[in-house]
């Protein structure tokens, strides 16, 4: 699958904001009290993330609801005309004017990012170490599990949790956060991932943005009360949905995806009795292209 590359203009509005994040967090190690300036100088005067509250305070944050509506593309143009009440986009891919767009209309935008592997055609790739780089994932070239436990993996994710924040995201998904049951080269177990998953939930809450737990199906009870909601992919294909009663007893949202090529057939009824299942147990549920390009997009809501 061809990627859609984002334009020059969007490519230069990243690496400032990359360069304002670099600059930012290296004042604030020092603690030099003009960091803001000294950032928005280094980004080159385009920086949009605003002074940090003091450590401690609490920040308010968006909390998706039960019924709200949802529309995932990752790749291609994006289509902007869905009656829905939240995108979520690809956090680099996405272009502003298109984000900025959608919050105009008061629509919420939940940024997604890979937390748990490293990608080679990502701006911040260059500062994933050799070290922590392990086994290869399988889902396309250039992208490898991450060594989870690591400080300096942790702290490309603040960055990129910070640069959700800067580009106007309402919430995240950070993906690949289920190394533990996969074939990664380390030796992680069960505890290692639920503790760098809420890494991730307390890093998002910290920032004021809501945030979802992608698949991780076996760790979704332990974790829901500290995720905003969840994003699964082809829960009633995998029979796994039962699962996420933990989320929506308590009215945190479901968002599921299905990429059976029978529901898009459609050619006795699948998609009906699917989206019958799906309001029954209180899951947005769509039906897309396993690209996540935009091609096919049939929504049971």
């Amino acid at each position: 699958m061809k990627r859609v590359e984002p334009d020059l203009d969007d490519r230069a509005w990243l690496m400032r904001q990359m360069r304002y994040l670099a600059a930012f967090v290296a004042c604030v190690a020092v603690g030099v009290l003009s960091c803001q300036n000294d950032a928005e100088t280094a980004a080159g005067g385009d920086a949009t993330v605003k002074h940090l509250p003091p450590p401690g305070a609490a920040m308010p944050r968006w909390q998706p609801a039960l019924h709200d509506t949802w529309q995932w593309q990752l790749q291609g143009v994006l289509n902007t005309g869905y009656d829905v009440s939240i995108y979520a986009v690809d956090l680099f891919d996405a272009p502003q004017p298109t984000i900025d767009a959608l919050k105009a209309r008061g629509l919420r935008v939940v940024c997604h990012f890979s937390a748990g592997s490293s990608e080679e055609h990502r701006p911040d790739h260059g500062r994933f170490k050799r070290a922590d780089m392990g086994r290869p994932l399988g889902h396309g070239p250039g992208e490898r599990w991450l060594d989870i436990r690591s400080e300096s993996v942790r702290a490309i994710v603040r960055d990129r949790i910070a640069l959700a924040k800067a580009r106007r995201c309402d919430g995240v998904v950070p993906d690949h956060v289920d190394a533990w049951v996969h074939d990664t080269g380390w030796d992680l177990d069960a505890a290692a991932q639920l503790e760098f998953n809420r890494f991730l939930a307390g890093e998002a809450h910290a920032s004021g943005l809501a945030v979802g737990l992608k698949n991780d199906v076996a760790q979704v009870e332990a974790l829901a009360g500290e995720f905003d909601f969840a994003l699964n992919e082809q829960c009633f294909e995998l029979e796994a949905c039962v699962a996420y009663q933990a989320f929506t007893a308590v009215g945190k949202p479901v968002f599921n995806a299905e990429y059976a090529t029978r529901y898009v057939q459609n050619l006795q009824g699948e998609r009906a009795a699917l989206c019958a299942a799906a309001r029954r147990a209180h899951i947005r549920t769509m039906v897309l292209p396993r690209a996540l390009d935009g091609g096919v997009r049939y929504s049971c809501d």
